[in-house]
Parts: structure tokens; sequence; C-alpha cells
């Protein structure tokens, strides 16, 4: 079947994408990868020993770097509704985190680790349609933030995609009544057209 103009577009643009390029040399399983690695570089926010979890995890580009950076001594524990091959140094629950069974079997892979950060690079299928894809992106954000107020300990630090948009600034509101510190994020390797942005919040209050 032939491919539409734009699908074709987009795979020549992705292809010669340098991130993707990048990661494939460097070995990460996404370009997202790189997102994160800027956020953390200037924040230093994914240190050695510390205890991670990664919602959305799929394909894994965050978890391995966050394995990564908190070495041997720290932990990483992801989550995903789709299937994740396995990464050294990386536990990982599949399931819908929102289902009680799958909470639980990720609170006791957790156990008495405290958790340090949450992070999240969850966004919906996009259909092109903001009204349908903006509510769906702030769905999965807040769901990220509810999990990190269960599991966070005091202290603790948040990074998370969000979509400009409707529900934006009360999302970030929110946000800054529950961390001390909190700044915005379009790391280099976003796409400049893409809405999207990262929250990064540390100082959690509990």
């Amino acid at each position: 079947m032939a491919r539409s103009k734009s699908s074709k577009q987009w795979l020549d643009e992705h292809f010669d994408d340098r991130y993707v390029k990048m990661s494939r040399q460097d070995g990460y399983r996404s370009r997202a990868s790189y997102k994160l690695l800027e956020i953390c570089e200037k924040g230093q926010l994914i240190r050695s020993g510390m205890t991670v979890v990664d919602l959305g995890s799929a394909p894994g580009g965050w978890s391995q770097v966050a394995a990564r950076l908190v070495g041997d001594k720290g932990r990483v524990v992801s989550s995903d509704i789709l299937e994740m091959d396995s990464i050294a140094g990386v536990e990982f629950i599949q399931g819908d985190f929102t289902d009680d069974g799958v909470f639980q079997s990720l609170l006791e892979c957790i156990g008495e680790s405290p958790v340090d950060l949450v992070i999240s690079d969850m966004a919906p299928n996009m259909s092109g349609n903001a009204s349908i894809d903006q509510p769906a992106a702030m769905y999965l954000v807040e769901l990220a933030l509810d999990m990190a107020q269960s599991i966070l300990k005091p202290g603790g630090g948040f990074i998370a995609k969000v979509f400009h948009g409707e529900g934006f600034d009360d999302y970030i509101k929110t946000i800054r009544q529950q961390f001390t510190k909190v700044t915005m994020r379009k790391p280099e390797a976003s796409r400049a057209r893409s809405r999207e942005t990262y929250v990064v919040a540390s100082g959690y209050k509990g």
C-alpha cells in the first residue's frame, strides 16, 4: 500500500533526525532518552543510589538513562501497559498502574525503598484533534502526579511531560503547591513544533 505524503514526510524526518541516529549509536531505545539526559545534566536530578519510578516506560529509553545514573546502588522500577524488553538494573511491572492489582504490585516491588523521583514521558496516541488529544494528555499527567503523591518521600522529585493547552496552567499551579521548586524545560531533543514541555519539580512537601 502506498504511503501518504504526510507519513512519508514523517519517516524521512525521523530517519534524518540526529537524535534517532545518536540513539542507535549509543544503544538507547528511543530518542526520548536525550530529553531526560539533558534535563538531568543541568539539575543532577538523578544521582547514584536513588530509587526512581518510571511511569509509562515502554520502550525503555528513560529507564535506560535512569538505570545508568542511579548505578548499582540505586533502583529503577518501571511500569507500562505495553510490554517492555528487559533492561539491566530495571524492575518492570506490566499493566495499568491505576488498576488496584498493578498498583499493589508496584508497591510490593518498591518495598521499603523510599522513592526519590517519579518520572513520566507518557503521552496518548495523538489523533491530530486538539479537543481530543489535550484532555487525554492531561489525564495521563494527572495520573502520574497522583501516583507521585502516593509514593514519593518528602523532598522527592517529579519530572513529567505536559502539553500546552487547556488545563496546563491549572496543572502547573497544583504542582507549585506541592513542591518547593518547579521549573519548565524544553530540551533540545524535543521537536520544536511539538507542544510538549517538561515540568521538573523538586522538594515534595508530602
